[in-house]
C-alpha cells in the first residue's frame, strides 16, 4: 500500500508546483478511470495521493489506490450535496 499524503508538490528548477490533484482532495468527484479498453465513471472522494497514485474513497469506508495514467479526467461531483442532504 502506497504511502499518500494530503498534498504533493513538484519541483521544477527552483520553483514548487502543487500537484494537479491537490485542489481536489477532500471534494466529492466523478473520476474517468481507463482500464484496458474500458472507460468508467467512479463517483467518490479523493483523499490523498502519492507520486503514482491517487487515494480515493468509494462510499463510506472502502479506499483504493488509482495509478494516475489512468485517470483521463475528474470532474466535480455536482449529485453528491443533494444526496447527502
Amino acid at each position: 500500500m502506497a504511502i499518500v499524503s494530503t498534498e504533493l508538490n513538484r519541483t521544477e528548477g527552483n520553483k514548487t508546483m502543487p500537484s494537479a490533484y491537490a485542489s481536489w482532495v477532500g471534494q466529492a468527484v466523478i473520476l474517468q478511470v481507463a482500464a484496458g479498453d474500458l472507460r468508467v465513471p467512479l463517483r467518490g472522494i479523493i483523499v490523498g495521493e502519492s507520486d503514482g497514485t491517487i487515494r480515493f474513497r468509494i462510499g463510506d469506508t472502502w479506499d483504493i489506490d488509482i495509478y494516475k495514467p489512468m485517470i483521463l479526467a475528474v470532474e466535480q461531483d455536482n449529485w453528491a450535496s443533494l444526496v447527502m442532504n
